[in-house]
């Protein structure tokens, strides 16, 4: 998505926050959202800032664009998936640059910046859960049978849970090719018989 399209989008998805919200916002409101001191802009920049700040307080306006940009979006992730990859694409776009509507996107409240659902929640927890009992479990199957050597297992557990953030394709074929050829294996003999 190119920079001019990006704001495009959020200009017009501001302004339909508005009019669900019923705030105003002036023509030089949405103007300003397009400011930026490094690219490219259809007006003169020094002009359009000196005409916004003789009329406005920055600090008010940054917040009041900040909320309606993140109900805007709020109501984009439950309405339409199409909609907040549109978001999630004008914000990477402008990313590359520095751009006024990225300040107030990033001063959206903390609500709005929340994006986990129950199942995250649920496979966090569910994760956290797996990681603390691997470790009990490590550490009673260690005290009850002495290994080799003890830091090798840690070794190889540490490179298995590496493996599966850095590598998480990979490690999971590696799984699948051990089951297939371990369990899935002896539980088709079995079967058979």
């Amino acid at each position: 998505m190119r920079v001019r399209e990006a704001k495009d989008f959020l200009v017009q998805q501001t302004a339909e926050q508005v009019q669900i919200e019923g705030v105003a916002l002036s023509e030089l409101e949405k103007r300003m959202m397009y400011f930026t001191e490094t690219g490219q802009m259809q007006e003169d920049f020094i002009q359009l800032n000196e005409d916004f700040e003789a009329e406005y307080d920055t600090d008010e306006y940054e917040a009041k664009i900040a909320k309606l940009l993140g109900h805007a979006y709020k109501r984009a992730r439950k309405e339409n998936d199409e909609t907040r990859r549109r978001f999630d694409a004008a914000i990477k776009s402008l990313r590359r640059g520095d751009h006024y509507l990225l300040v107030m996107w990033d001063r959206r409240p903390a609500s709005d910046l929340v994006r986990t659902s129950r199942l995250d929640l649920v496979i966090g927890w569910g994760l956290g859960t797996l990681i603390i009992a691997g470790f009990y479990a490590i550490r009673w199957f260690t005290s009850r049978f002495t290994p080799p050597n003890a830091r090798i297992i840690q070794g190889v557990i540490v490179i298995l849970i590496l493996g599966g953030v850095l590598f998480p394709r990979a490690e999971e074929k590696a799984f699948e090719w051990i089951l297939e050829n371990t369990v899935e294996r002896f539980m088709g003999r079995k079967s058979e018989e």
